[in-house]
């Protein structure tokens, strides 16, 4: 019995050790200096591309102006730039499926962020906190039979 709790002990002491000593991530690029990521939004899924560059953005090869017509999407795809103070510092190469503009948008935001944090890892605490690292999981909810929506019933008779 003795010799478990030494070992247990001897563990601790080792997992505490090991925890305290900071973790180094690795940069993961591809031959051309690119970072991959995938985003996720309702029923949107974005493949992400960043490398360095001027700042430009295309969707599904046009630009995001023409793409992304409305300016608080393009607010929102630009977020993990401005958090991270690299505005202008990335190109973003991405093609998005499914969904509508603002499941994209939010899907693109996604990628990017973990495409940066692939790209840079000491960025992680920054897009941890801000919580652009986790996807929103939020989806419409199905319909169900017997109901007029997913919860809406059918209007009541009562003759």
């Amino acid at each position: 019995m003795a010799k478990k709790l030494e070992s247990l002990q001897e563990i601790k002491s080792a997992t505490t050790t090991k925890a305290e000593a900071p973790v180094t991530r690795k940069a993961n690029k591809d031959k051309l200096g690119r970072s991959y990521a995938t985003g996720k939004r309702k029923d949107a899924v974005a493949r992400v591309w960043i490398m360095p560059g001027k700042g430009n953005i295309t969707v599904n090869d046009k630009n995001i102006d023409t793409y992304f017509a409305r300016p608080v999407l393009k607010m929102i795809i630009n977020q993990p730039f401005e958090i991270t103070n690299r505005v202008n510092e990335f190109d973003v190469v991405c093609t998005v499926k499914g969904g509508g503009l603002s499941g994209q948008a939010g899907a693109i935001k996604h990628g990017i962020s973990k495409a940066l944090n692939e790209y840079e890892p000491e960025l992680r605490s920054v897009l941890k906190q801000a919580g652009f690292l986790t996807r929103d999981d939020r989806v419409v909810e199905r319909k169900k039979y017997g109901k007029a929506k997913a919860r809406r019933s059918y209007q009541f008779s009562k003759r």
